[in-house]
């Protein structure tokens, strides 16, 4: 019963935040010609709605009586963390791009980020494998007592199950976290006023630190470190979902506000540089 309330709340939660940000996906992201990035937005964007939609009717079925059973519930365990570990992935991908953008393109820094995150997908399958062979006895020793839907146990190393992409997400978390503190150093060397809130707003730090953080509070939730009992991945995948679209529209935004800026900046140079000219032509010539 403590799993149907968040799962609902996490539907509720991503769909207000639809309708509210509708308008800026149809301005900012609708009128944007084809390319990947546009594609990754209506991906994470919808298939996180989907997701949901699939936790709630997930959830609600199971809680009728004679519907589960040991392996119905293994399986539909195992769905679960892959379909949630897509969603998680394709976040990852956005983050990776948002790192490469920021080192300029650097294929080193590609490399490297994409290197990790194939070892993190497989650490990711080896443990759900590794989990999926011993849980159907677990479950099997609960699934007799009269509670609606799957129970919710956790068993052999399943603690470690989100253990690989929370350190992958920590390592591109640094990366935006140094070239930050780098671009700091400079404008602060060429003493150029810029407060490190709109850099931190620029470069999205706050983006990958909440996705961290995210993380790390499902794994503390895993382990029972914290003392608040599981309540599904709903909260997760809509907290994640919504921060990830935010951040492509506000990405384009600040796109397009500066491409505004540089056409009033060019116009006034224009505009300066007829006026000089004028002035020039219109000075009286002097005669020796």
């Amino acid at each position: 019963l403590l799993k149907m309330s968040p799962t609902v709340v996490a539907l509720t939660w991503i769909l207000h935040d639809y309708l509210i940000t509708l308008e800026d996906e149809i301005r900012y992201i609708w009128t944007q010609s084809s390319s990947p990035s546009k594609w990754m937005f209506f991906w994470i964007r919808y298939y996180t709605i989907t997701l949901l939609l699939f936790d709630v009717i997930q959830i609600h079925v199971f809680s009728i009586p004679h519907i589960t059973s040991p392996n119905l519930c293994v399986a539909m365990d195992t769905i679960i963390r892959v379909v949630g570990a897509v969603s998680l992935w394709s976040v990852e991908i956005i983050m990776q791009l948002r790192v490469y953008a920021l080192y300029e393109c650097s294929k080193r820094v590609v490399a490297f980020n994409l290197i990790l995150f194939v070892f993190s997908i497989a650490g990711f399958l080896y443990i759900l494998i590794f989990n999926h062979s011993r849980r159907a006895s677990v479950i099997a020793d609960v699934i007799h007592l009269d509670l609606p839907g799957c129970p919710s146990v956790h068993s052999g190393i399943e603690w470690a199950q989100w253990i690989p992409a929370t350190i992958y997400e920590g390592i591109l978390f640094g990366f935006a976290l140094f070239k930050t503190f780098e671009t700091t150093f400079v404008n602060l060397r060429r003493k150029t006023r810029l407060s490190l809130y709109e850099l931190m707003i620029r470069d999205n730090i706050m983006y990958f630190f909440a996705v961290t953080a995210l993380l790390i509070f499902n794994n503390l939730m895993v382990v029972n470190v914290t003392h608040i009992p599981w309540f599904s991945y709903g909260p997760f995948h809509a907290a994640v979902g919504i921060m990830t679209c935010r951040m492509l529209i506000n990405l384009r935004k600040a796109a397009d506000t500066d491409m505004i800026d540089m056409g009033w900046s060019e116009e006034l140079r224009n505009m300066s540089t007829e006026n000089t000219s004028q002035a020039q032509t219109r000075a009286p010539k002097r005669h020796g």
